[in-house]
């Protein structure tokens, strides 16, 4: 037993060493060796990153007052900004600082210069709430009255049954940062002790450059973090620790591992900010180059940086909003997980919007190798009957089939050029192009589809434009779709 633990613990360091670019990694704290392993494993270069919103900690502006830190973000094109306490709100209140003793006045100053610069105020922190509950309602009623979302802290106390009671009431995040040692949350673990199991509007909020300080691989602790992860200070540093000349960096720049953060991100559907916060005293004067540098290293490695998600999460759940049902059956929406599963049939659920030319993207799973459905293009009116079949292009989805009516086929007239579909219970990827009439579909990746699309069997005609839609067959072998991403041309 024991030959076998050192043979493991071998492979977990040469995987690390690999994943570092095949540079022997630096002596970071593992963890855990399960979470060490994971990371070491995590084929993030295969993730398709999705679009974050982008925000700025104030932090970031903190030579500036509030007001000029909002006109600089509308310059940067960020729509979001966590707000810290104690920065100098605007020349027209001399001497006034943004936190939770503004008066009317200037909350209502704030208000307007966030709506005059296109800014919403997502966030408060870090935020000292104190450890009575009078003090904690202050901020709680602060939040509130700004409309704002989270509040990330430090909590004094380790009791959180207070703050899980404000939290629910409410209805504010309570995201607990992580500052280096000596503080008694910088390390993941403790983090996680203290929200695990309790409302999920308590969590994190994940400081990567500060684990880089403590010599902690800020991967290993967003994978313990999942599903806790409420907000996010992105940094990027040139190394780890705190040695003399190590400094925060634009993001890619440095070794934080950003892609790998991002794609980590990704795979657990965090829905908050990437939120940068900036902290080299020697660029703080003008942080606008390294934080232009940073949006477009993020733009560089996001899959769907110019796609819209069209089955969205709101108010922390999934909902088939925008989305209709024709026909017989549905689609059951896993709220958690945005994963729909089709159930009886056969029926169409339809996006509400007429589409041109696009580019369409998702992910379907069969659950059996009789597993019936398909992805249709342009339907051209509201389905009110089966008609619509016989005006429509359907790419296939069936595995038991052959030809014109294999999975990838535009079905009944085209068949796929090559056989690309996974087994059943794995996830497969489609992204289909309609241009024109040219139509390109390419399944995990491989081209099976490129063809000028025309009638053909069933098909009487087609429309230039139209809606999309997603079959349900039957009960017995459901299919199933998550990640549905729109690009309009």
């Amino acid at each position: 037993m024991k030959r076998w633990l050192g043979v493991l613990a071998l492979a977990v360091v040469l995987a690390a060493a690999v994943s570092f670019g095949g540079q022997a990694a630096p002596q970071l704290r593992a963890l855990s060796p399960e979470l060490r392993a994971a990371v070491a494993a995590a084929d993030y270069a295969a993730v398709r990153i999705k679009r974050f919103p982008l925000a700025s900690e104030a932090w970031t502006f903190r030579r500036f007052t509030f007001a000029e830190t909002l006109e600089k973000l509308k310059e940067l094109g960020v729509a979001g900004v966590e707000a810290f306490p104690g920065q100098a709100l605007a020349a027209e209140f001399p001497g006034a600082r943004f936190d939770e003793n503004m008066t009317a006045d200037q909350v209502a100053f704030v208000k307007d210069a966030l709506e005059r610069n296109g800014v919403t105020l997502y966030g408060y922190g870090v935020v000292d709430i104190g450890r009575t509950e009078a003090s904690m309602r202050k901020v709680f009623d602060f939040a509130r009255r700004m409309g704002i979302r989270v509040v990330a802290c430090e909590p004094a106390d380790d009791d959180f049954a207070l703050l899980e009671k404000l939290a629910k009431e409410y209805n504010v995040k309570v995201a607990i940062h992580n500052h280096p040692a000596p503080s008694k949350y910088h390390r993941p673990e403790t983090v996680f002790s203290h929200v695990d199991g309790r409302d999920p509007r308590l969590g994190a909020c994940a400081d990567n450059g500060h684990w880089m300080r403590g010599m902690i691989d800020p991967r290993e602790a967003f994978r313990l973090l999942r599903g806790r992860i409420l907000d996010v200070h992105l940094k990027d540093r040139s190394d780890f620790g705190t040695a003399a000349g190590v400094d925060d960096v634009p993001w890619g720049s440095g070794k934080g591992f950003i892609r790998d953060l991002l794609a980590e991100l990704t795979l657990q559907d965090y829905d908050g900010y990437l939120t940068m916060e900036y902290e080299n005293e020697r660029e703080a004067g003008d942080p606008m180059p390294a934080f232009r540098k940073s949006i477009e290293f993020v733009k560089s490695v996001t899959y769907y940086w110019d796609y819209e998600q069209i089955l969205r999460r709101s108010g922390g759940s999934y909902e088939k909003h925008g989305w209709n049902h024709y026909g017989p059956g549905h689609f059951e929406c896993d709220p958690k997980t945005g994963v729909l599963k089709g159930q009886g049939g056969m029926g169409l659920l339809w996006f509400g919007r007429k589409l041109k030319d696009f580019v369409l993207e998702c992910e379907f799973k069969c659950s059996a190798e009789a597993t019936n459905s398909g992805i249709f293009l342009r339907v051209p009116s509201v389905p009110v009957s089966d008609d619509y079949i016989y005006h429509a292009i359907e790419i296939q989805i069936d595995d038991k089939s052959t030809g014109v009516h294999h999975t990838g086929a535009a079905y009944d007239i085209e068949p796929p050029k090559v056989l690309a579909s996974k087994p059943p219970g794995e996830w497969n990827h489609f992204r289909i192009e309609f241009r024109g009439w040219r139509l390109r579909v390419s399944l995990n990746g491989q081209p099976v589809l490129d063809w000028e699309a025309r009638p053909g069997g069933k098909v009487r005609d087609l429309a230039p434009e139209g809606f999309i839609g997603l079959q349900n067959h039957d009960s017995t072998s459901p299919p199933y779709f998550r990640n549905i991403y729109l690009k309009e041309l």
